[in-house]
């Protein structure tokens, strides 16, 4: 699929969940329906052991937010599945899970910021990581420079973004995109890490 065709795969994913385009009007696909993978489709492998062993990969962590929508502040999630994708065109990747009752609404509004938490903020990545709380609640933040999404005080890097494509992969959605501003506010700032089901930081 050429440039064009991934374009169009992604618009038509945005308008079917509301989300605002600025592209001539397509024939909107099915909404994803926002479930975990049915009995008949699971592999024959013991969940606990899964997490055990995909554990031992240590991770950064962040937090992917989006600007207020009509259903009241900004939206926001704790995530570690964040990646760089392609240096040409510049994009970055995450994955959500389809149960996610924040995802809908970063879909809607179609951009979100990219917070690359530092190794102080293992409380802050708590306060998102908690499904119906008001995660904002006593958080500081300023707007980031395209979409408007929070970008967290504190925060040693973060990633201005437009959903440019969305894949399904299993229980979760991999969410495809294109970076529209960045920045670092300290180079020599350490990570906040997830390793095992705890934080961590390096140690020099």
């Amino acid at each position: 699929m050429g440039h064009a065709g991934m374009a169009a795969t992604a618009v038509r994913y945005l308008r079917s969940v509301g989300a605002r385009t600025t592209t001539a009007p397509v024939v909107a696909l099915p909404r994803p329906q926002l479930r975990a993978v049915g009995d008949d489709e699971r592999a024959p492998l013991d969940r606990g052991e899964f997490r055990r062993v995909l554990g031992n990969f240590a991770t950064g962590v962040t937090v992917i937010t989006s600007p207020p929508d009509e259903d009241g502040g900004p939206a926001g999630f704790a995530c570690q599945s964040f990646a760089s994708l392609s240096l040409d065109p510049p994009l970055v990747s995450f994955m959500v899970a389809r149960t996610s009752t924040t995802w809908p609404r970063i879909a809607r509004a179609g951009v979100f910021c990219v917070n690359i938490l530092g190794a102080d903020q293992g409380e802050l990545c708590r306060g998102f990581a908690v499904s119906g709380a008001d995660k904002f609640a006593g958080v500081a933040y300023d707007a980031a420079p395209v979409s408007g999404s929070p970008r967290l005080a504190g925060a040693p890097a973060w990633v201005d973004c437009t959903i440019q494509a969305v894949h399904t992969g299993g229980d979760h959605l991999i969410v495809v995109g294109r970076v529209d501003a960045l920045g670092a506010t300290a180079d020599d700032a350490d990570p906040l890490l997830f390793h095992r089901g705890t934080f961590g930081r390096f140690t020099r």
